[in-house]
């Protein structure tokens, strides 16, 4: 007598799938950040786990399997409940508001004019900039001049204002282990209609991703000690804008992100720029709301423009 095995739930791996998915959107602090910094490298592309979630519910509906359609509503929930805000439109300008266009440059843009004309027509009150090479400064000076009188520069980035700058120095953000010279940081008041704001535009090391996980070492340990500068401002109104080469989720931020509010609305991916896939120039505040943050067009840069609209309190 042949002897018939019972077969496996049908759906089960999807549904596991499901639920594991919905365990590392909720959970992602729990995953280990050794070897290789894997927790941060899953946080980097947190909001793409929607992708997954929504991938599994088709997968069920296709396969007709009610516990895969069921279990995928899992992941589906968490994510509305972690990303969903961020899909909800802005809320109307009002008069306090300031807009801050952030964008890394590339130090080897081609057409540093064009670049420089496509931020002056953005209408922004302040504009952050990186990577800016000695060959290519000029063009912006030049071109900008005339809607942003008021700018400083130290070492690589820089910041143009319509509004009065003062106090203009250079933060130290440069790790222990870099020899070679490196000035990414500067810190300049801003005398806004609606008070002084302390600007803050930084350009944090690079990360890697490697077989053996995420690399980021330089960079965390740059955002500690941007964290301190900013927790040690004494104006109390912050604005932080600059290529942090880290997504808000992404705990390596950890001494930022705890001390500064990040934006509610908007995902503006903006790296590569060819096919962006996450937000690495970032806008924050602090006794301040970014209440939303969008990309602008593409220009010589590897990296897209944002621009966010920030709430002075």
């Amino acid at each position: 007598m042949d002897i018939v095995k019972p077969r496996p739930a049908r759906g089960r791996v999807p549904a596991a799938l499901a639920v594991l998915t919905a365990g590392l959107s909720a959970f992602h602090r729990a995953v280990p950040n050794t070897p290789g910094r894997v927790g941060s490298l899953l946080e980097s592309f947190l909001p793409w786990l929607g992708l997954a979630a929504v991938l599994l519910f088709l997968y069920g509906l296709w396969r007709r399997t009610p516990v895969v359609l069921v279990a995928a509503l899992l992941p589906v929930a968490v994510w509305t409940h972690v990303f969903g805000a961020l899909l909800l439109p802005a809320d109307a300008p009002g008069p306090r508001d300031l807009v801050v266009v952030q964008h890394n440059v590339s130090d080897d843009n081609p057409d540093p004019e064009d670049t420089a004309r496509a931020l002056a027509g953005t209408g922004a009150d302040l504009i952050a900039l990186e990577e800016l090479v000695p060959d290519a400064l000029p063009a912006y000076e030049r071109v900008l001049a005339a809607r942003y009188p008021h700018h400083v520069v130290r070492g690589t980035v820089g910041l143009w204002s319509r509004h009065p700058l003062s106090g203009a120095r250079t933060v130290d953000i440069k790790p222990a282990d870099l020899d070679e010279p490196w000035s990414r940081g500067l810190r300049a008041v801003a005398a806004t209609p609606h008070g002084e704001v302390a600007v803050y535009v930084a350009h944090l090391p690079s990360v890697r991703i490697v077989p053996r996980g995420m690399t980021s070492r330089g960079r965390d340990e740059s955002a500690v000690r941007l964290g301190r500068e900013v927790e040690a401002e004494p104006l109390d109104r912050v604005i932080l804008a600059g290529d942090l080469n880290g997504t808000v989720d992404d705990r390596g931020l950890g001494p930022l992100t705890s001390r500064l509010e990040v934006p509610r609305r908007g995902f503006a991916f903006s790296f590569p720029a060819g096919l962006p896939l996450v937000r690495i120039d970032q806008v924050m505040a602090r006794a301040a709301t970014v209440s939303g943050i969008e990309t602008l067009p593409a220009t010589g840069s590897d990296h897209l423009p944002v621009a966010a609209r920030v709430t002075l309190r």
